[in-house]
């Protein structure tokens, strides 16, 4: 569980500021979103290839 102790004279959106960087840190969000629904493993293969394919072109592109 994350906290964020608010300390004296310290604003909310200071507090939430921390929070939110925590949050992005930990990668919880990122888990919460790719959660919400059910990708098949195939579907995920697929993609992660795709992805690759993607990079490769543009890095010899780059290169060219």
């Amino acid at each position: 569980m994350i906290k964020v102790t608010v300390k004296e004279n310290e604003t909310i959106d200071k507090a939430l500021k921390r929070f939110k960087k925590k949050l992005e840190k930990t990668g919880t969000i990122k888990e919460y979103r790719t959660r919400q629904y059910f990708v098949k493993d195939s579907v995920t293969k697929r993609n992660e290839i795709g992805k690759a394919i993607y990079r490769q072109h543009f890095l010899e592109d780059q290169e060219s």
